[in-house]
């Protein structure tokens, strides 16, 4: 047994303050208020911050340069085992809208892939091609098309269990039938890229859909007449609501609306893109010149945003910085997200639970994070599990030259984020964008989110 105590540990059985967390064979025993867990006392005491559960991103395309959908085992392993620099220690890799057959054969390669030793794959979400083109964002118009029952079942079948979450318009041609299909297979259905009614976003719920992908982008927006997606999605208590902190996506004043109107509803997601972690540069997405600004922000020629560099630790601090309260900010990106793709062993500290743990900063970015109670990032006063030494903090990779621009792919786009995401960046809630910069990323342009 290793026992950590920090200033405050989020929790359910303590109350937000100092705290001792006990793990063993990978797993949380127990979590107790005060500086000892039952007279014992820490092997590891960390001297500020807050301890909290593995983060869990639901909607991540790629970063650190790799796109998921075209990626092999080398980048696929190189970014799991990167992602806990950012606090994430399990995601959904997420494909975008490209051919059918083209998202069949990168879900059977992704089934094929060895264990990669990082945060870990909880399945894929395919977002497309099922989109409306009137709200298609960044995604190819020409590629979108009706969900067919043939076409459902051909992602379906293609690896029986991986396909997780899937993004669709609901009032497309078969729309309602996907959904019911979808929600039979044991697929969460997620309401997105969709010009839908409020009426038809209630029967796409009553159909089996459960989420909605990046609220207030690339959906009808609150109106009150016609609530559309938005109004619904607040309403509907049955729906899950993913958002993108990274205040540039979604201001400030609206996230914390949000948080308002569908308390425990909301769910932190970075919709990163391989650019994510990058240096300013042009590079490839799902087939587009992509460019990233100098705020972080991947964008298309045209100034739509096009993807994000949004680190999750990140989306935290923001939210807080928004007046969200810290445990309401945490629970969105770990509690939350591992209870709808049911996991209930991850996301929380609790007994049984798998012993995957953040510590963040008083800025609430990540300085240490463990897999499994095994140290997978960061420099800390003391190893946990196993670990023999303190591991230090990973070496940021090279960023010299931007990546290339590759050969269109078939799939690839996120959605951008107040910071770009190398390790030890300060996070958006804390960063150096002035006001003008703010107000640049509210101009006409910015308001083109892709997604």
């Amino acid at each position: 047994m290793h026992v950590i105590r920090a200033p405050r540990v989020v929790a359910d059985s303590v109350p937000l303050g100092p705290a001792c967390v006990a793990v063993s064979d990978g797993s949380v025993l127990g979590v107790v208020a005060g500086d000892t867990y039952g007279g014992v006392s820490p092997d590891l005491d960390l001297p500020s911050g807050v301890l909290v559960p593995g983060l869990v991103d639901l909607q991540i395309n790629g970063c650190f340069g790799v796109d998921f959908v075209a990626a092999g085992p080398d980048e696929w392993r190189d970014v799991a085992r990167r992602l806990p620099e950012t606090g994430v220690t399990a995601f959904l890799p997420t494909f975008i809208t490209a051919p059918v057959p083209d998202l069949v054969a990168a879900l059977r390669r992704t089934a094929e892939l060895p264990d990669l030793g990082g945060a870990r794959v909880l399945g894929v979400h395919v977002e497309g091609p099922f989109l409306a083109p009137n709200r298609h964002g960044a995604h190819d118009p020409d590629l979108l098309r009706d969900p067919t029952p043939d076409a459902i079942d051909a992602l379906i079948e293609a690896a029986p269990g991986l396909l997780r979450m899937l993004t669709l318009a609901p009032e497309r041609p078969g729309g309602m039938a996907a959904v019911r299909r979808l929600a039979e297979a044991g697929v969460l259905v997620s309401v997105g890229h969709s010009d839908a009614t409020a009426a038809q976003a209630e029967a796409a719920a009553d159909a089996g859909a459960r989420l909605v992908t990046h609220l207030f982008n690339a959906m009808r927006p609150l109106h009150h007449r016609e609530p559309g997606v938005v109004g619904q999605a607040l309403a509907d208590e049955r729906l899950t609501c993913g958002l993108i902190a990274d205040l540039h996506h979604v201001a400030a004043p609206v996230c914390r609306l949000a948080f308002a109107a569908a308390p425990g509803r909301i769910m932190l997601v970075t919709d990163a893109v391989a650019a994510a972690g990058m240096p300013p540069g042009t590079y490839d997405l799902g087939g587009q010149q992509v460019s990233v600004d100098p705020l972080g922000l991947p964008r298309r020629a045209d100034g739509t945003i096009a993807g994000s560099g949004l680190r999750l630790d990140a989306a935290i601090a923001n939210v807080v910085a928004a007046g969200i309260d810290l445990r309401s900010a945490v629970d969105a990106a770990t509690r939350l997200p591992a209870d709808i793709i049911g996991r209930p062993d991850l996301g929380r500290i609790a007994p049984g639970a798998t012993a995957d743990l953040v510590w963040l900063g008083d800025d609430l970015t990540a300085r240490a994070t463990w897999l499994g109670g095994r140290l997978a990032y960061g420099q800390v006063p003391g190893a946990v599990d196993g670990t023999a030494a303190p591991r230090p903090a990973a070496a940021p990779r090279p960023t010299a030259a931007p990546r290339p621009a590759a050969a269109p792919r078939p799939a690839g786009s996120p959605t951008p984020t107040g910071s770009p995401m190398p390790a030890g960046a300060p996070s958006p809630a804390g960063s150096s964008s002035s006001a003008a910069e703010r107000a640049a990323a509210s101009s006409p342009a910015a308001d083109r989110v892709g997604p």
